[in-house]
């Protein structure tokens, strides 16, 4: 399930609270219609929940469980990457896409 960059994303960009479909979508740069697909994804894996207002649907993290994963994650990962991790600097967001 974190084996797929946008996924990854899409966590990370609900670790401080919930948001929609279209706030996400503008977070990966990713259209809504796709960024729908990897949240269903998420949610059979348990990994984010919904909340429907109105109209609209917010996602946020399961659990404080899942945002602990997500952190570790991503802060091990640039522990992988070499040089000095992005967290260990004070900056606590994912390198834009396509950047590397």
């Amino acid at each position: 399930m974190l084996a797929d960059a946008t996924r990854v994303q899409l966590l990370w960009a609900l670790i401080d609270g919930e948001l929609s479909v279209n706030n996400l979508a503008e977070c990966v740069g990713n259209p809504p219609p796709s960024v729908s697909q990897h949240l269903a994804k998420l949610r059979m894996a348990r990994l984010v929940r919904t909340r429907r207002e109105g109209t609209q649907v917010f996602h946020r993290l399961e659990n404080d469980h899942v945002r602990q994963l997500v952190t570790d994650a991503v802060f091990n990962a640039g522990h992988a990457a070499g040089g000095m991790p992005a967290h260990h600097r004070g900056v606590h967001e994912l390198p834009a896409r396509g950047s590397a």
